[in-house]
């Protein structure tokens, strides 16, 4: 595993670009909490935003190193999963002042994602003390929000500091272990749409961020047995690899290098689920069960010799109003915009279909997949349990325009 601390500098690449990650501090160690009065000085107006589940955790003991200099401490009451929605945003604005200097936050992903967009946009820094190995936004410039009913990844800022204290991630719900173990198996997915992108639309594309990338999931995939197990060495690995991974996003700037087709299934389950009042699984928990549908679109398009162009949803509008109810506004517009249903890239892929089916076969089968979810008990039989045929079927077919990011999604709904 590469040194975590070592990847945040400025680095010029053979891409052309210069990429930096403004971290200060990653610490990833045993009693790592104690390092959050010495990180903190400076700082004399400090609000600390967690939930009651993980300010349980360690919240005592985090205010406890930040002691006469916590301003306010926010603590969201919450049965299920919290939603990082105006609603939150604005909790968080009411328990800062003026002075406030920092946002410290207690959590994971959705706690994280509030401090890292309200304290963006207040014009301060945050930092996050991580109690769970569940996601790989640690380190990354984007919040995804839930805002106007829309999923919405914001462009924002690194946290000054991660703090990841194995005592405690090791001992975080199981569930949120998988969730981590699945968002990292989720990148042969993701990876292999930023190459596909590359050959159809010339993307930019990096080969040092897509290596660190998939470094990353190779020190992390066989993982699955040692994690069932709370091993210290495999969830400080597990840790590494999330954090390794939010640093490839900041180089790159945006998420492609950790987030495609996968995980456009995800935040459809997700974002209908809140709008329905159905239930859904962890973040990276659907990132891992939908990798293995996108994976199965790719041994499907690997069967088609010649690619021709597949008659168009003639009814769009109309299931993009019936599966997004009060978010379809927003759906519609954002594909109008893009106008992507107007471009026939099918002289393109005739072209290169022998560089695309290359592409698409780099990855491991979906028998594969399957059988690095069921080591760390993962069952894909209780994905389709809980969305159904019908409701996985209308994820294949229009997660993809929940966003402006071209992948797998978009070549099956282009060509047969």
């Amino acid at each position: 595993m590469k040194n975590i601390n070592g990847l945040l500098c400025e680095k010029k690449c053979s891409c052309g670009k210069t990429h930096n990650c403004n971290i200060k501090y990653v610490f990833i160690e045993e009693n790592a909490i104690s390092k959050v009065k010495d990180i903190t000085e400076g700082y004399k107006n400090i609000v600390l935003v967690a939930d009651n589940n993980t300010y349980a955790v360690c919240g005592d003991e985090a205010k406890a190193q930040i002691a006469d200099k916590c301003e306010n401490v926010i603590v969201f009451e919450t049965e299920g999963f919290l939603v990082p929605n105006e609603e939150a945003v604005e909790k968080v604005q009411k328990a800062m002042s003026d002075k406030t200097d920092l946002l410290l936050g207690i959590g994971s992903g959705v706690i994280q994602d509030l401090c890292k967009y309200v304290s963006f946009n207040a014009g301060i820094p945050y930092m996050i003390v991580a109690t769970a190995p569940s996601m790989d936004g640690y380190a990354s410039v984007g919040a995804a929000m839930i805002m106007n009913n829309m999923k919405i990844t914001y462009s924002a800022h690194v946290p000054e500091a991660i703090i990841a204290d194995v005592n405690v991630i090791k001992d975080a719900p199981m569930d949120m272990i998988k969730s981590g173990y699945g968002d990292i198996l989720g990148k042969y997915s993701c990876l292999n749409d930023w190459k596909l992108s590359k050959a159809v639309n010339g993307e930019y594309f990096c080969d040092y961020i897509y290596d660190l990338t998939y470094e990353m999931l190779l020190e992390t995939k066989d993982l699955g047995k040692r994690l069932l197990n709370r091993e210290k060495e495999a969830v400080k690995t597990l840790m590494e690899a999330l954090v390794g991974v939010g640093v490839a996003m900041a180089y790159a700037g945006n998420s492609r290098p950790a987030s495609g087709s996968e995980h456009h299934l995800s935040h459809f389950f997700e974002l209908t689920g809140i709008m329905r009042g159905e239930p859904y699984f962890m973040h990276g928990t659907d990132v891992a069960f939908s990798a293995v549908y996108t994976e199965k679109l790719r041994e499907e398009l690997l069967k088609i010799e010649t690619p021709r162009k597949k008659e168009a949803d003639g009814n769009w509008e109309n299931e993009i109003r019936r599966i997004y109810g009060k978010a379809a506004d927003g759906v519609i517009a954002l594909q109008n915009k893009l106008g992507w249903y107007k471009e026939d890239k099918t002289d393109i892929y005739k072209e290169k279909w022998d560089e695309i089916k290359a592409i698409l076969s780099e990855c491991p089968s979906s028998k594969e997949l399957t059988n690095y979810l069921e080591s760390i008990e993962l069952d894909i039989n209780e994905f389709k349990k809980m969305y159904g045929e019908d409701k996985i079927k209308d994820a294949i077919l229009y997660a993809k325009d929940l966003k402006d990011r071209y992948s797998v999604l978009w070549l099956f709904a282009g060509i047969e």
